[in-house]
């Protein structure tokens, strides 16, 4: 319980537990992205899939455990794109690598948990943005075309258009976005969540006030509703928000999700948090749980949040949430155990 010696990370655990639950809660499933970068440069030789049956960390049996052990109801399923097309711009699947990824979603889908399809490429192919000098709008279009014709099918699978999109002319990039849905939806994915980032490495701090948020507002379904169009926000706990450090200095409640909540009210529109977490830390598992607690405050605005990261990352990896397995029982890091998973606090 040394974790637990702050009675501030008491008081807010227990607080998160007698709010509103979210619709979502869960953690990221990482390792089809190894080797991306955030220029959009993929080095596919760096992938490790998060499944025994090729060579890597048992992803099922951790999100089986999440399920099970910890309550949680999503799972972030990164990969990159050119993992995806074996290296080659455009929308055709590689088939001995997408098979590979295939069966993460299905390991995802037999849990019984919702599954993010993200494409995690920072709103670029090799340094070229999307729309915007890169690949072309209709490349893109192409590539989700692909992706949600396959998943069309599954009704828990939600589909994040863009991972952290940066430095980039955000009115433009609505359009490409806007290319992204209609691709989905005219695949025959009609009714599945579709998530749509903002600048900024879609940071929940700036999405409302720096122009993509408004630019977003404008993206809709092809039939000219917004329904089941989610804004996609991410917000790290640490001094810069890399997510690069253990330490935590932030609870993110007044610069980000308090502003964000009532930007997302006054438009009438919802939010996913697909990426947050901190070191296991005293200082992150006070500032964590803080923010949790706030965040089930406003669970009508935002649907939930998905830690990073488990999957193919190691227990030593700096903000992980791997869990470790001792014989045939699950243990869980400290961050999940008191913070972000919903039985945290009961």
């Amino acid at each position: 319980m040394k974790f637990l010696a702050s009675t501030t990370v008491a008081l807010a655990c227990m607080v998160s537990s007698a709010f509103a639950q979210f619709r979502y809660a869960g953690v990221n499933i990482a390792g089809f992205d190894f080797g991306c970068g955030t220029d959009g440069t993929c080095d596919i030789t760096q992938v490790v899939p998060p499944l025994t049956q090729y060579g890597g960390p048992d992803g099922l049996g951790q999100m089986q455990h999440f399920v099970r052990n910890d309550g949680y109801s999503l799972f972030r399923l990164p990969v990159g794109w050119q993992y995806l097309t074996n290296n080659t711009l455009g929308g055709t699947l590689y088939q001995p690598n997408f098979e590979k990824y295939y069966a993460l979603v299905q390991a995802c889908l037999s849990t019984g948990a919702s599954c993010i399809v993200d494409v995690h490429n920072y709103a670029r192919w090799d340094g070229g943005i999307i729309g915007q000098g890169g690949p072309t709008n209709e490349q893109f279009a192409a590539l989700w075309t692909s992706l949600a014709t396959e998943f069309k099918g599954f009704n828990n699978i939600l589909f994040g258009t863009m991972n952290e999109p940066h430095d980039l002319n955000v009115t433009l990039w609505a359009e490409s976005v806007q290319y992204a849905v209609n691709a989905i939806r005219g695949a025959g994915a009609t009714s599945q969540l579709i998530l749509l980032p903002g600048d900024q490495y879609t940071s929940a701090a700036t999405i409302w006030s720096d122009g993509s948020g408004a630019a977003l507002l404008n993206v809709t379904n092809p039939d000219g509703t917004k329904t089941n169009l989610i804004f996609d926000v991410h917000k790290y706990l640490d001094y810069d928000n890399s997510g690069t450090h253990a330490n935590c200095t932030t609870n993110n409640i007044e610069e980000a999700w308090a502003p964000l909540s009532q930007w997302l009210r006054e438009n009438g529109r919802q939010a996913l948090n697909t990426e947050t977490g901190g070191g296991n830390t005293a200082s992150c598992l006070e500032y964590l749980c803080q923010q949790v607690a706030y965040q089930r405050t406003v669970a009508d605005v935002l649907l939930g949040y998905s830690g990073w990261a488990a999957g193919s990352f190691a227990t030593s990896y700096i903000l992980t949430e791997t869990p470790t397995l001792n014989g045939t029982v699950w243990y869980d890091q400290p961050t999940v155990t008191y913070c972000l998973a919903p039985t945290a606090g009961a």
